[in-house]
């Protein structure tokens, strides 16, 4: 005979996690903490994706940048000369 199957941790953290959101959407006060927490998750997403776009700018950036370091006919990255402009700053700070 087949044994009922058992619930996996996760089958029951979703159970458990919709029984909390039927009784919050029935407590007062309920629905504006949902509202609100249907907000908060349309913001994350919308950071998400301009976080993404973010790091496809800065990729596009960086290969810019090589192909300007090439132009000019300089060996050294972008990298090193932020490098040496933060140590020539630091430099600075000391002897004042």
């Amino acid at each position: 005979m087949a044994r009922p199957r058992e619930k996996t941790l996760v089958t029951r953290l979703a159970d458990a996690g919709e029984e909390a959101i039927q009784r919050l959407g029935g407590a007062p006060g309920g629905d504006r903490l949902l509202g609100a927490v249907n907000s908060l998750r349309e913001r994350m997403d919308d950071m998400q994706k301009r976080m993404r776009s973010i790091a496809t700018i800065e990729k596009q950036l960086a290969t810019i940048e090589r192909r300007l370091d090439k132009l000019e006919g300089k060996s050294t990255s972008s990298r090193s000369r932020s490098t040496t402009r933060k140590a020539s700053s630091s430099s600075r700070k000391k002897t004042t």
